[in-house]
C-alpha cells in the first residue's frame, strides 16, 4: 500500500525505536507488503516485536534473486553467496573435465536458495534438493520447480533417489555449523524465530557435517565434489573428517567474516 510522507516517517521513527537499523529500507518493504493499514499495523507490531524482515514480507534478496522464505523456516544469509560461488565453479570444471552438465544437489536445501542460486548461474543435468524440515520444503518446492529442481524429503542421503548414488558431480551443503554453547549468542530474530535443526551444529559445530562427509564417497561422481560452508575456526576438525572418508580438502577464507568454503573430492588433494 502507499503511503503518504507523514505516515512513512511514523512508520519509520517506530522501527528505528525497536532497534531496526535500515528502518527506511525495512518501512517501504512492509508497506510493499501489505494490502490495508490494518495489515502494515500488523506487520509493523510483529517486526517491532522482533519477527525477521523476510518472515513478514515472504521473501529474501540472495544472489540478486528472489527467494520465497516464511515463518518458521531458516533465511539464506549473504555470506553463503560464497558457498554458491564456489559450487558454481566446481560445476563448470565437471563440466569442462567431463563434457557434460552436472549433475548437483542441495543437500539441507531449507527453502532452496543455494540450489536456485547455483541452478541460475550454471546449466544443470539435473538439481535435487533435500531437507530434514517438513517446514521448508513448501518453500523449496516454489522456489526450485522454476528451475526444474526437484525436492525431497527426509534426512541427508536416505532422502534421495537411490539412482542418484555415485552420480552426483555437485553436492553441495550449508548444513547447521553454530556449536551449541553458541547459539544463546544469536540475535534474536535467528535464536527465536528459526528452527534449531538450522542452527545447532553439536558441540563443535560440525556433528551434520560428519554425517555428510562419511557418506559422500557413495554418492559423488568420480569427478564430483562436495562443498560445505563452515567457520574459519572449523576447518582442522572437517579435515580431519574428511580423511576419514577418504576425502581431500581445498579452504577458502573470506578475510573480512571469516567464513569458510571447503571442497573435499576424492582425485584432487589439497590440504586446508
Amino acid at each position: 500500500m502507499l503511503l503518504s510522507p507523514a505516515e512513512e516517517a511514523r512508520l519509520v521513527a517506530r522501527l528505528r525505536a525497536a532497534g531496526c537499523v535500515f528502518a527506511e529500507d525495512e518501512a517501504r518493504l512492509l508497506a510493499g507488503a501489505a494490502a490495508t493499514a490494518a495489515e502494515l499495523e500488523a506487520l509493523a507490531g510483529r517486526r517491532e516485536a522482533g519477527a525477521p524482515l523476510e518472515h513478514l514480507v515472504g521473501a529474501v534478496e540472495f544472489c540478486g534473486l528472489r527467494v520465497a522464505v516464511g515463518p518458521g523456516v531458516f533465511v539464506p544469509r549473504q555470506r553463503t553467496a560464497a558457498l554458491v560461488a564456489r559450487a558454481a565453479a566446481e560445476a563448470r570444471a565437471v563440466a569442462g573435465r567431463t563434457g557434460r552438465r552436472p549433475v548437483a544437489v542441495d543437500l539441507c536445501c531449507g527453502c532452496g536458495a543455494v540450489g536456485l542460486a547455483l541452478a541460475t548461474a550454471v546449466g544443470l543435468a539435473e538439481l535435487h534438493a533435500a531437507d530434514v524440515d517438513p517446514a521448508a520444503l513448501p518453500y523449496a518446492r516454489r522456489n526450485l520447480d522454476p528451475v526444474g529442481g526437484r525436492v525431497h524429503g527426509g534426512d541427508l542421503y536416505d532422502a534421495l533417489p537411490a539412482r542418484l548414488r555415485g552420480r552426483v558431480d555437485v553436492l553441495v551443503v550449508n548444513a547447521p555449523y553454530v556449536p551449541t554453547a553458541a547459539l544463546a549468542l544469536l540475535p534474536p530474530e535467528a535464536r527465536l524465530h528459526e528452527p534449531r535443526t538450522a542452527l545447532d551444529g553439536g558441540p563443535d559445530g560440525l556433528d551434520v557435517h560428519r554425517k555428510v562427509l562419511a557418506g559422500a564417497p557413495d554418492w559423488l561422481s568420480p569427478d564430483g565434489g562436495l562443498l560445505v560452508e563452515i567457520g574459519a575456526a572449523q576447518g582442522p576438525g572437517l579435515a580431519a573428517a574428511a580423511a576419514d572418508a577418504g576425502l581431500s580438502v581445498r579452504a577458502d577464507t573470506d578475510p573480512d567474516d571469516g567464513t569458510t568454503v571447503v571442497t573435499a573430492t576424492r582425485t584432487r588433494a589439497t590440504a586446508v
